[in-house]
């Protein structure tokens, strides 16, 4: 049962731009409602495309250099990363539905 990790300013590199799997992260805060109701949906999509798909939660606020070079404005933002390039940009909240449709063309089925 994959869940999503948490990732910060130090650790992106590594664990996201260089990660082998498309990796989606949820740039998130904890005052943020949209992003409360975005997780469940987040938590779906780790553990139904477990093994093709790494998801990743990054706080905003302990966290503010990552969303400042991505030009994050508003929360929750998603973007998934491939070999360490920003694919799809997904801002506000979607159902899980919507959100496997934008990501499944960069997800190996």
């Amino acid at each position: 049962m994959a869940k999503p990790f948490e990732v910060t300013d130090a650790t992106f590199e590594e664990k996201v731009l260089q990660a082998k799997e498309p990796t989606l992260v949820d740039f998130w805060a904890e005052w943020c409602g949209p992003c409360k109701m975005v997780a469940p949906a987040v938590e779906a999509l780790a553990e139904e495309y477990d093994g093709k798909l790494r998801v990743a939660k990054m706080d905003v606020d302990s966290n503010p250099q990552t969303p400042g070079n991505y030009g994050i404005r508003g929360i929750p933002t998603l973007i998934l990363f491939k070999d360490g390039v920003a694919v799809a940009h997904i801002v506000g909240y979607r159902p899980k539905e919507a959100l496997a449709e934008e990501l499944l063309p960069y997800i190996e089925t």
